[in-house]
């Protein structure tokens, strides 16, 4: 159980998926060239004021330096994200001034999961495993789509600010 799962893909940036509420597909070969942090959010968790604003902080600090975040709402833990799309992004773009991508709500464990976050659990295993084990953890990609770290749940947006700077200046 946990074992990581065996994936084709090399990179990130071989997958594509949906955009928010419009359903409106994105090739992630979008962000070539830039250093994403992919994290699993929801909006009814213990650890959602403390992860979206720091992301909102961390994301006003380098998206003008090659930096994007990418977050996937996720409802499969104690179903904390059960909003619509329309409430997800309202929730985020609103409350927490999110101006980066919120995708389609995905599920990231399970035989179900979204193939980009098969992807991400088989290029950085967990402690335990590749199964994530909460809301916002948190996966660091380079420049050419290549996963650097994956950040636990407790671990605060900003504290992986040094990362962030290492891998822009790579």
């Amino acid at each position: 159980m946990g074992a990581a799962e065996s994936v084709p893909e090399t990179s990130i940036h071989e997958f594509t998926v949906k955009q928010d509420c419009n359903g409106k597909e994105v090739n992630l070969e979008t962000y070539k060239g830039k250093v994403l942090l992919v994290v699993n959010v929801a909006s009814k968790c213990g650890f959602t004021e403390t992860n979206y604003t720091q992301l909102t902080e961390l994301y006003q600090k380098y998206r003008d330096k090659d930096f994007e975040i990418l977050a996937f709402p996720c409802n499969q833990f104690l179903r904390q994200e059960p909003g619509t799309p329309e409430q997800i992004k309202d929730f985020a773009c609103t409350r927490f001034k999110a101006e980066y991508p919120v995708f389609q709500k995905v599920r990231v464990n399970g035989p179900d999961a979204a193939p980009v976050y098969k992807f991400l659990k088989a290029s950085k295993p967990g402690l335990f495993g590749s199964r994530i084990k909460w809301n916002f953890t948190k996966f660091l990609v380079d420049k050419n789509g290549k996963v650097i770290d994956r950040y636990a749940t407790s671990t605060a947006p900003m504290s992986i600010e040094k990362d962030i700077q290492k891998a822009l200046e790579e």
